[in-house]
């Protein structure tokens, strides 16, 4: 009965201090290093305009109008719905999603006024895995620079400067492919104009 009491006793203090360290003392690490190093990535990367939170540069949302570029389309919930985060599932032998991919690249060439022959990008008419990705790609955001100058009243020169000036690099300089962030971009474009 000694040995009992005291495996329990040995139990009931080992939970009490990892409960202590990782309930406690680990997460408050953590959020010092990050709050100290990085405050703006540990408060969602909230992207403020005149004052006001428009949105995060993590999260992709629905831009329509033909003054803005598009994102990505999203599979999450309704379209960029965050509280519903995800793909469509779908394989690539999937009828649903070659119907869906072909409705979105004749939907896509319409609307930027591109020839049949014009390869549309990947990223222009698939959702990302989250359904919420805020970049496109290069080829993305140039095919979708003359919808843009149009709109806006601009020469495409300057549009595609306005791109050109939020390319954002490779991670580390080897990771993923060269993007743009569509808010931060629409958002450029908007204070151009202002």
């Amino acid at each position: 009965m000694k040995n009992f009491v005291t495996e329990i006793r040995v139990s009931l203090v080992m939970t009490a201090l990892l409960a202590l360290v990782l309930c406690g003392l680990y997460p408050v690490a953590v959020l010092a290093v990050a709050q100290g190093f990085f405050p703006s990535k540990a408060n969602g990367s909230i992207v403020m305009h005149d004052g006001v939170a428009v949105g995060s540069s993590l999260l992709g949302q629905p831009f329509t109008e033909p003054k803005y570029f598009h994102p990505r389309p999203s599979a999450a919930g309704d379209g960029y719905d965050a509280a519903n985060s995800g793909g469509s599932n779908l394989g690539p032998t999937s009828q649903e999603l070659i119907d869906t991919v072909r409705d979105c690249v004749e939907q896509y060439r319409k609307e930027n006024g591109l020839e049949p022959d014009v390869l549309v990008p990947a990223d222009a008419v698939t959702a990302s895995g989250s359904g919420l990705d805020p970049d496109i790609s290069i080829k993305n955001a140039l095919l979708q620079t003359p919808r843009v100058a149009k709109a806006r009243g601009m020469s495409e020169a300057d549009a595609q400067e306005k791109m050109q000036s939020c390319i954002q690099n490779r991670d580390l300089g080897i990771l993923g492919e060269p993007r743009v962030n569509v808010l931060l971009l629409n958002l450029s474009l908007d204070a151009s104009k202002a």
